[in-house]
């Protein structure tokens, strides 16, 4: 890989920007000073330093963030704060949320740079699992439940497909569905008479909401969560 491109990569600056710390001799490859833009690198070999500092090639980042209510899933936004707001400083480029959550919707996003990965986690052929704690306006019952499992008419061309309804002692809902239809778990509830009060998303194809991840805050994912994700 060409050493600016590397160093753009590692988000220390833009394509220009690096090229002057070139210029000024603040980058180093091992114990040389680097002196072309243009040289060839091994990415994942060669020690390369910005300002004395190693910096670590990823080809792409994976981040779990635990969504609040009142931001919207986008990566701009003119009106209200967003997802990538709450992300900074930004530890890569070209980061978006997989999927979204509505705007009064918490929970598990998954925000990344990894464009075949965003693909297979929201393709419907794939069928990925996601799991929603759901309050509802009123108690459920035993044939409402077995109707969300069965799959119902929410006013799409075709029923949802059976989903996995299990009812908590406290009266909220744990949901799993393979879909992602517009407003989908909010107008599954409204087919069996009800109405969700809150939504959160608890996990998302075999990656689970941290305990410990408090709204508004995120994380890098550990290499055992994106094996989790890459490897469905």
């Amino acid at each position: 890989m060409r050493l600016d491109k590397f160093l753009v990569k590692c988000n220390i600056g833009s394509r220009s920007e690096v090229k002057a710390y070139i210029k000024k001799g603040l980058i180093r490859i091992g114990d040389a000073v680097a002196s072309k833009a243009d040289a060839d690198i091994d990415e994942n070999n060669d020690e390369v330093y910005y300002r004395g500092e190693r910096l670590i090639y990823k080809e792409f980042t994976y981040i779990i963030l635990n969504k609040p209510s009142g931001v919207v899933t986008a990566r701009t936004d003119n009106l209200d704060k967003t997802v990538m707001d709450l992300i900074d400083p930004l530890p890569a480029k070209d980061l978006s949320p997989v999927g979204r959550l509505d705007k009064d919707t918490t929970g598990l996003l998954i925000i990344t740079n990894d464009g075949d990965l965003s693909h297979r986690m929201l393709s419907p052929k794939k069928h990925v699992d996601k799991t929603y704690l759901v309050k509802p306006e009123h108690s459920l019952s035993d044939d409402d439940i077995r109707r969300l499992c069965e799959g119902l008419d929410i006013g799409d061309d075709k029923p949802t497909l059976p989903a996995k309804a299990v009812l908590n002692e406290d009266g909220s809902l744990l949901l799993t569905i393979h879909e992602g239809r517009f407003h989908q778990v909010k107008r599954m509830l409204e087919a069996v008479d009800n109405r969700v009060i809150s939504l959160k998303r608890v996990s998302f194809g075999g990656l689970v909401l941290p305990e410990d991840l408090k709204e508004g805050d995120w994380r890098e994912l550990t290499e055992d969560e994106i094996q989790k994700i890459i490897l469905r």
